[in-house]
């Protein structure tokens, strides 16, 4: 990812030399692997560090405060669960202001480490992961807190097996910390999940999905079947669920009458077989701290 910031401020003509990127990964291969391709793409200004970040993070201003940036790229470990909650429940950089969240799932652990790193004025970022954080009700209260707080900008929702990590649909949440007027107290929504190709065996945007996408972020606007604007007010009456279906009705099942074709009832399936497998996961790990208590 950072290496594709630089190649898009050279694809646009800008300059790209003056770019400072810093990034942080716990597994060792990997941050080895992102040290060695920003110097072999030229770029000189590159801070690669290892470790833990929500244990340890790299980056601080010398002052024991989280360093801030302009822009955060993200794609966190969805939802693990060997993290130390208890450090976090009394962080010393203060990343835990919407609350704690459970030990099963630490999405908003880093959700909220990313928040806490953007600049007050320039601030933005683009983070994914999956669905679940748009709804789970064991971290209802986190949620509540994050659109209360204005900051998220985009619920941007992808088609599946766009992502080597995960053949599912993912969703994509930018934030920005300082929202122009006209869209203070506004969340902007866009279904895109049908806005896929597939061939052999590889799903992938196409250059017009990729422009849809990109002409209804900049919009912010209504779309029929493709995009919705809500506000805070709106989203408090739906119980702060950020779920795209209830904002966003998918073309499919509106031009067929409510029903929909069987790639998306597969996907629905998997969604919904992937939730019931973490949810008896999570009771058979409560039983057993039971019994071993």
């Amino acid at each position: 990812m950072l290496i594709s910031t630089a190649a898009e401020l050279k694809r646009q003509g800008k300059e790209w030399r003056n770019l400072r990127l810093y990034g942080q990964e716990l597994n060792y291969g990997t941050s080895a692997i992102a040290r060695m391709n920003l110097f072999l793409h030229g770029i000189t200004d590159g801070h690669i560090a290892h470790g833990d970040t929500l244990s340890r993070p790299a980056f601080l201003d010398g002052k024991g405060r989280l360093q801030t940036f302009d822009v955060v790229l993200a794609n966190p470990p969805y939802s693990i669960k060997a993290w130390n909650r208890a450090a976090f429940a009394k962080d010393p950089y203060g990343r835990n202001v919407w609350g704690v969240p459970p030990q099963g799932r630490a999405d908003y652990a880093f959700f909220q480490h990313i928040a806490k790193s953007l600049d007050p004025n320039t601030g933005r970022a683009a983070i994914l992961f999956p669905h679940g954080v748009l709804f789970r009700r064991e971290e209802s209260a986190l949620r509540e807190a994050l659109v209360k707080s204005d900051l998220i900008e985009c619920v941007l929702g992808l088609g599946a097996g766009l992502f080597y990590n995960s053949p599912m649909e993912a969703v994509v949440v930018t934030l920005r910390a300082n929202k122009p007027a006209e869209h203070r107290g506004e969340v902007l929504f866009i279904n895109a999940v049908n806005e896929v190709a597939r061939e052999q065996a590889q799903s992938f945007l196409r250059e017009s999905h990729q422009h849809k996408i990109l002409d209804a972020y900049r919009d912010f606007e209504p779309q029929d079947g493709f995009s919705a604007v809500a506000t805070l007010a709106q989203i408090a009456e739906k119980g702060h669920s950020l779920a795209l279906p209830l904002y966003v009705a998918g073309e499919s099942a509106k031009e067929s009458g409510g029903q929909i074709d069987v790639d998306d009832a597969v996907t629905q399936w998997r969604a919904a077989a992937q939730a019931s497998d973490e949810a008896v996961a999570d009771v058979l790990a409560l039983l057993r701290a039971e019994v071993t208590a």
